[in-house]
């Protein structure tokens, strides 16, 4: 009987510490997402899971009492957010959905996008058609598009596809306000992003989606092997 009662606490305290570990990596480290819709196509499709980095973009006065420092995070970031970070944060419209897309503009920031090019204080960014995208009922145009980076100095290529080539949802210009983000998704004629709903607020991001862990094709249902451990871009 002592047995079974010291195997039962055992059992606990081995669930209370799963619990307790898995809560402090879920809140300080890393999160679990999955992709519901094709907006960030093709970086990401539809049945990705992916990890989001939740301490890249730390806070300095976190854990520093009296420190005197302004809890504003923002002006706190141990590293911040840079164009072309692909970001999850509270949809501005509803902070109860979680959104995921693409940060083009940075504060202070002067972003239009004329007939599917972005243009970033006055500047476009450089694209270069690589091809096609294609799926059953679907085919759109891909670019590799180059945008610079402001933190550390260089610039930063990925893949846009284009349904409508040429055809895209004029914008702007605007300049970002101090403390916000202009987020675009990479399937631009099917995302809807900063052109719609304005911009992100700094305290709205919860991290940077950095891995595909896990990938199902929703479509023809089976494991997609060949998206498990890509590094995203």
């Amino acid at each position: 009987m002592e047995k079974e009662k010291k195997t039962a606490s055992d059992v606990f305290k081995t669930i209370a510490f799963i619990v307790i570990v898995v809560s402090i990596i879920r809140v300080f480290l890393a999160q679990a997402f999955n992709i519901p819709s094709g907006s960030m196509k093709p970086t990401l499709l539809v049945g990705d899971f992916i990890l989001v980095n939740k301490l890249v973009y730390g806070d300095w006065s976190i854990g520093i009492p009296f420190s005197g420092i302004d809890f504003y995070r923002y002006k706190n970031r141990i590293a911040k957010p840079d164009r072309g970070d692909i970001i999850v944060f509270k949809y501005p419209e509803n902070p109860k959905i979680d959104f995921i897309k693409r940060i083009i503009g940075l504060p202070g920031d002067v972003v239009e996008v004329k007939n599917d090019i972005v243009y970033i204080n006055g500047k476009p960014l450089k694209r270069k058609k690589v091809g096609y995208f294609e799926e059953k009922n679907a085919k759109a145009v891909k670019y590799i598009e180059t945008i610079p980076r402001k933190y550390n100095g260089k610039k930063h290529s990925y893949t846009v596809i284009e349904i409508f080539d040429g055809e895209g949802k004029n914008f702007g210009p605007v300049e970002v306000p101090e403390g916000h983000y202009f987020v675009l998704g990479d399937n631009r004629d099917n995302s809807r992003d900063s052109r719609f709903w304005g911009f992100v607020p700094d305290d709205y991001i919860i991290g940077q989606a950095f891995v595909i862990y896990f990938s199902i094709d929703t479509k023809s249902p089976g494991i997609r092997f060949n998206r498990i451990g890509r590094v995203l871009k």
